[in-house]
């Protein structure tokens, strides 16, 4: 008889409350399924279950997170043109709609989180989500070149979410031959979109320093999947989970930017934040070179580990903080609204 370690079992009892999760909400949908009923399917108890697990939102969400990261797809073939990037991605983003039908398994493959947020913080955290998914998608679109493209990545990707809500609350309802040709068309729009915040004119500059660190080790950026080093010269911004948007401040320097995400509650809203990110960027590396985010990596950091190399205290959900790396120190650091603006034009203190 084979005996696991404690670390397989935990890993085996994870996966047996998945699988059982799944089979409850595709039965059941969320707001009807039972962890008690969850617990039985699994032939554990309800206190294995929450273990694992602290709320029936964190299991669905991972739930979520494990249908994603289970999908494949074919290498992408990079589009001729904006019209043809636009199509493709509304043809990859589509697939999930299901083909009929109302069960509630088709409310799993539509990422459904009808009714699963259900408070003010989690909606202010999904639109902050919904910023830095409308950046990624803009940079892809502008393909390393002016103009901005965030006004139509944000459009294109709300009439996606349309078409998603729809299915959902009319199953059959709509085609989305019809809203692909809509997104096509999308291109033609004259957005006049710039970048020019207000704010940044008026944020205190960064502060000049010559820090060592022991930058973390072992983190992978979302976009490539590859191990990021953090101690390559560039920026990096820490923003909490209700402060993505302001990732854009940092990455339209044009400099490498590293966009590290911390929460306050990695179990539900880090999770949020995962099924988000992780669902965009499998559609995104379908359709576009990695090379299209070339200067830009997200790092999503459960544990907090760069921020508290970064020597910030409590990081949560209203973090903003960003540091300029050159030659492996830490030249300039700032904290609050525009740090990443703030940092972007700070170089090396004079010893």
């Amino acid at each position: 008889m084979v005996r696991l370690t404690r670390a397989q079992q935990q890993e085996r009892t994870r996966a047996s409350v998945l699988a059982a999760a799944k089979a409850e909400f595709t039965e059941r949908g969320y707001a009807l399924a039972k962890v008690d009923r969850i617990a039985e399917r699994a032939e554990l108890t309800r206190g294995a279950v929450y273990s694992n697990f602290p709320s029936k939102r964190a299991l669905y969400l991972a739930v979520l997170i494990d249908l994603v990261e289970a999908g494949g797809g074919e290498s992408p073939t990079p589009p001729e043109s904006l019209d043809d990037a636009l199509e493709n991605f509304a043809r990859v983003w589509l697939e999930r709609l299901p083909l009929g039908g109302s069960a509630w398994g088709g409310r799993l493959q539509l990422r459904s989180l009808d009714g699963v947020l259900d408070d003010e913080h989690s909606r202010e955290v999904l639109a902050q989500v919904a910023r830095l998914e409308g950046l990624l998608l803009a940079l892809a679109l502008e393909a390393g070149e002016p103009p901005r493209r965030v006004r139509l990545a944000e459009l294109a990707l709300t009439l996606l979410e349309g078409a998603s809500h729809r299915a959902e609350i009319a199953p059959g309802f709509g085609d989305p031959f019809d809203v692909t040709h809509a997104c096509v068309h999308l291109a033609g729009i004259k957005f006049g979109d710039t970048w020019a915040p207000p704010h940044l004119p008026f944020v205190t500059p960064a502060k000049p320093c010559a820090d060592t660190w022991d930058a973390p080790e072992g983190l992978v950026d979302q976009i490539t999947g590859r191990p990021v080093d953090l101690t390559s010269d560039g920026l990096v911004a820490v923003l909490g989970a209700g402060r993505l948007g302001a990732a854009e401040e940092a990455v339209r320097s044009g400099e490498p930017v590293t966009i590290v995400v911390v929460t306050g509650d990695p179990a539900e809203t880090g999770r949020l934040v995962r099924l988000r990110i992780t669902d965009l960027v499998a559609c995104l590396r379908r359709v576009f070179a990695l090379e299209s985010w070339q200067h830009v990596r997200v790092v999503l950091d459960d544990d907090a580990l760069v921020a508290s190399a970064l020597g910030v205290a409590d990081p949560g959900d209203e973090t903003e903080v960003a540091v300029r790396v050159q030659d492996g120190l830490i030249v300039a650091r700032s904290g609050g609204r525009g740090a990443g603006h703030a940092v972007s034009g700070a170089r090396k203190a004079t010893p």
